[in-house]
């Protein structure tokens, strides 16, 4: 049976659908030890049992936040700050914007963080 993290991705729609997956494959590749749980009605990562990162999809973007993400000193031009407190994400408006090496190094740096 399909966990409920994996159910949220394939309900979403094209373009976004495969961009999450592909988005998934990148974080598990590069956080191995991250756990993909269904928290607050999204695919939420934990590591070391603590709030990681977020893949969330609306019809305008999708967002990849990271819970710790005030704390990030490198790529912060990429960062999506809005109204949070803690939350900055690496949004992404068209799959086309992508860019690996950032999310690399965002992913590494906030695994650091833990």
């Amino acid at each position: 049976m399909m966990n409920p993290a994996e159910q949220y991705i394939l309900q979403q729609k094209e373009p976004w659908r495969d961009f999450l997956l592909q988005l998934k494959v990148l974080v598990e590749k590069q956080v191995p030890e991250a756990d993909l749980l269904f928290k607050y009605g999204i695919p939420f990562y934990y590591l070391k049992g603590r709030p990681f990162c977020y893949l969330l999809a609306n019809k305008k973007y999708v967002d990849l936040g990271i819970v710790r993400g005030n704390r990030l000193t490198n790529n912060l031009d990429n960062l999506e700050k809005g109204k949070r407190q803690t939350v900055r994400s690496l949004r992404y408006k068209d799959p086309d914007d992508f860019d690996l090496e950032v999310l690399q190094t965002v992913l590494d740096e906030a695994a650091g963080l833990y």
